[in-house]
Parts: C-alpha cells; structure tokens; sequence
C-alpha cells in the first residue's frame, strides 16, 4: 500500500490564498476557483514571507542518524531546522531519499508561505504524502510528536498544518533574523547538542504525561494567538 493510500485524507482542497501587494507578487495565471489548488504566483520580493534575505545558495546539512541532507540558511535556523528533522526522522518515521527539500531558487509560490524556501529558512518533510490544502494526513501519534516539537521550540517553528491553507508537510522560522527568541531557542538547541545526549532529538518522550499536557496547551494558545 503505498503513502497516499494508507493515510485519511480530509478536507477539500483550499482556495486561492489572499494576494500579497502587487510588490511582492505577480500573478503568472488567472485566480483558481474555490475548488481548484492556489494558481501559482512569482515571488518578487528580496526577502521571504518571514523577513529573512533570499539566498542565491544555500549550504547543504546532513541530518543527524538519517544520512540526508537539506540545503538551509546557515547559523540559527539551521540549528532550529534540522533539529526538526532529526526529531521527525527518529519519532515519526525514517527519513527516504528525497523526503527533506530546504532551500529552493524558483520563486513560483501557490502560498506566500512558500516563498520562505526561498531564502532557506523553510523545510519540507515528505510533501507528496502531505500536499498543499489537505489537512488529517497525521496519525494521532505523528501529531502528538509535531505539537511537541512545536512546544519545545516555543513557537521559533511554525508548522504548515496549522496554518489557513494548510501544508502539513511545511515547517519554517516563525521569526524574522536577529529575532530574540531565534536565538534563545538556536541556543538551546545547541545545548542538547553539545551535551550528555540525554537531552533533544533521539532522547524526547513526546508522550511523558508532562510534555503532552504542555504542549497541548501551547497548541491552543497558538492557536488563539493565529
């Protein structure tokens, strides 16, 4: 049985996001009906959706116990990013040749969100099996782990399933560069790194009664707060 056919699928698939200013992106088809995925646009800006700079190239970085490698922004939100990664490849599934895309040079976006790629603070896991518009595609147990990723990052990460047109498959820094709390969070993952190995991706029980009652909290405050 293959990806698409073993997961629930639920939803229709979202209508035409709400344009950016004519600055930012230019339309390169007519609008899509509310039963059709977004048209594709031309992101035109110098720098993403989130603040950071669009990359001309982006340093490729191996994710920890997978053997891939994603090509990101370097410093923090390579820190933050594979850290996601690594925590998806060791509690939801193992990652498979192809299954992690970063950064990205084309600038045909269907959501503004994807215009992240652009400058390498983006990453998608696995999107033929969580497309754009389709949301449900996690097992309780995926999802239990997403939120607390999301929880532990303190909000640093924004996951695409939450978003209005939603892309479960997309995860990108919430913040713009220089951001506080890029760098408190980078800092601490860096510790989890550096340290006894008790601590971080590998070493998490996302379903200790504990962290799932924070992160099911974070969830609805995020919520409220989207």
């Amino acid at each position: 049985m293959n990806e698409l056919t073993r997961r629930r699928f639920v939803g229709a698939t979202a209508g035409a996001a709400t344009g950016l200013a004519a600055t930012t992106l230019t339309t390169l088809g007519p609008a899509a009906p509310a039963s059709a995925a977004p048209a594709s646009r031309t992101w035109a800006g110098h720098r993403s959706a989130n603040g950071w700079e669009i990359l001309a190239a982006a340093q490729e970085h191996g994710i920890e116990g997978s053997g891939r490698t994603v090509r990101l922004a370097g410093g923090d939100a390579a820190t933050i990013l594979l850290h996601v990664a690594r925590r998806y490849h060791y509690e939801i599934q193992q990652l498979r040749e192809s299954d992690v895309r970063g950064h990205r040079t084309d600038r045909r976006v269907r959501e503004p969100y994807e215009s992240n790629h652009l400058s390498g603070t983006a990453l998608v896991i696995r999107p033929a099996a969580y497309p754009l518009g389709v949301s449900g595609g996690l097992y309780p147990r995926e999802l239990t782990v997403v939120r607390d990723i999301l929880a532990e990052l303190d909000g640093v990460v924004a996951w695409g399933g939450d978003f209005t047109v939603p892309k479960e498959s997309h995860f990108e820094i919430a913040y713009a560069p220089g951001h506080p709390k890029v760098k408190g969070v980078a800092r601490k993952v860096d510790g989890w790194n550096t340290g006894p190995g008790n601590e971080g991706a590998g070493a998490t029980d996302a379903f200790d009664p504990g962290r799932r009652t924070r992160a099911e909290a974070f969830a609805r405050s995020h919520r409220a707060r989207s």
